[in-house]
């Protein structure tokens, strides 16, 4: 997991869909400002609730968004969208569950799903192979 925990990266996870909801509406979004809350990584209660409040918040319409980050001191500045911005967050999300799938699978007695962690593509394909 490259130094991080299964709750850093749950973290991670959530606190992206955290930055874009809630930038949603000044409709600039900087994935960089986020609030790195060491609670949702560390207490598996809060952490629930923190992913069951971006899946209830995360239904909105469409609309133009601009992109921030500094990259090398250099701002950038990138037009984007809310559904383009929510599918990079939703494969962005199932990278990180891949990783988080590697040290569960080291743990005894823990089942996971074979497609956790698995993009959606892979599934599809994998269905084709099969048949």
């Amino acid at each position: 997991l490259s130094g991080s925990s299964i709750g850093e990266h749950t973290r991670h996870i959530v606190e992206m869909f955290q930055c874009l909801v809630r930038n949603y509406d000044s409709g600039i979004v900087n994935y960089d400002k986020r609030d790195r809350n060491k609670l949702i990584e560390t207490n598996t209660d809060f952490a629930i609730q923190m992913i069951l409040d971006s899946k209830n918040s995360i239904s909105k319409e469409n609309k133009n968004l601009e992109l921030q980050q500094i990259i090398d001191g250099n701002a950038v500045h990138i037009q984007s969208n809310y559904y383009r911005e929510l599918l990079y967050n939703l494969e962005h999300c199932i990278h990180h569950q891949a990783l988080i799938k590697v040290a569960i699978l080291k743990c005894e007695n823990i089942a996971v799903d074979d497609n956790f962690g698995v993009a959606r593509s892979t599934i599809e394909y994998r269905k084709q192979c099969v048949q």
